[in-house]
């Protein structure tokens, strides 16, 4: 098994949505060597801040953060060593049989495990629903919004996902779109748009038609899945923030996910207390 020695600790992220982006941003900065493991076609809305859009466009920059795609291990580690984050498309963790890597995060935020258990590293973390800690993975944070948000679970789970959005400016379920029916999506405005309501964001198209997608409510597109995107029956395909002076929330990370990035890095440390994080991971 390969380990791959850098200058500092080794850390894969499964997910590079906007959440998982904000975890990302954080193990970043406080010197970690990051590698993200993705799907193939990523469906983030929040496209402008989740660096899981380096599958689509070979790179991507959020805030302090570079992203690259690349598709080896040997391409991933001369990232690292120019200070950038590597992005691999492998949704099912295949690399983990030739890399150990000192932690791994579950940052999917599917709701349910996709496939991470304890043995793929030295530290497992999860973010939200679908995990136990202390039996699928060491630790799991919290992502519900609220009192509890980033809390670190020793033992147990995180709250039950709700399928509510968060409450902003008095709209939380009203302020985002779901795909009424399944085809191809052609956007009609962007993120960053200020919307009245009922205006068209884009179209779905299948065999028997285009049917408009509307914005439910005044304020800006803050996100919208990406043009051409195979959506399918209630998908969630855009989200209208009603803050029209928030326009700039649309091009950085969300309060709710650098929460979630300063928890998974202290859950790193207390984790480590006894194997310091700060000391580049060593092949056994």
């Amino acid at each position: 098994m390969i380990a791959m020695r850098q200058d500092k600790p080794f850390i894969i992220v499964r997910g590079g949505g906007d959440v998982a982006t904000g975890t990302i941003d954080a193990l970043h900065r406080a010197g970690c060597a990051v590698l993200i493991l993705e799907t193939t076609y990523p469906s983030s809305i929040r496209r402008c801040v989740s660096l899981s859009e380096a599958v689509y466009d070979g790179s991507a920059h959020v805030e302090a953060t570079t992203c690259v795609y690349v598709k080896t291990l040997e391409h991933a580690e001369q990232c690292i060593k120019r200070n950038e984050v590597p992005l691999l498309i492998d949704p099912q963790g295949e690399i983990l049989t030739s890399v150990r890597p000192r932690a791994l995060i579950d940052a999917i935020l599917a709701k349910r495990n996709l496939g991470t258990h304890r043995a793929m590293a030295d530290h497992t973390i999860a973010l939200g629903p679908g995990f136990e800690a202390g039996v699928d993975v060491d630790l799991v944070i919290e992502t519900m919004r609220g009192h509890n948000l980033g809390r670190i679970i020793t033992h147990g789970t995180a709250l039950p996902n709700t399928g509510i959005p968060g409450l902003i400016a008095g709209h939380a379920q009203d302020r985002v779109v779901h795909a009424s029916r399944a085809g191809i999506i052609h956007l009609h405005a962007k993120i960053g748009d200020i919307v009245q309501k009922h205006a068209r964001l884009a179209s779905i198209h299948d065999a028997s038609g285009s049917y408009p997608v509307t914005a439910p409510i005044a304020g800006i597109v803050r996100g919208l899945i990406r043009n051409e995107f195979d959506v399918f029956q209630g998908m969630k395909i855009a989200d209208v923030d009603p803050r029209i002076k928030e326009q700039g929330n649309c091009f950085t990370i969300s309060d709710k996910a650098r929460c979630i990035g300063g928890s998974a890095l202290t859950a790193l440390l207390q984790l480590n207390t006894q194997l310091p994080l700060l000391k580049a991971h060593q092949q056994d």
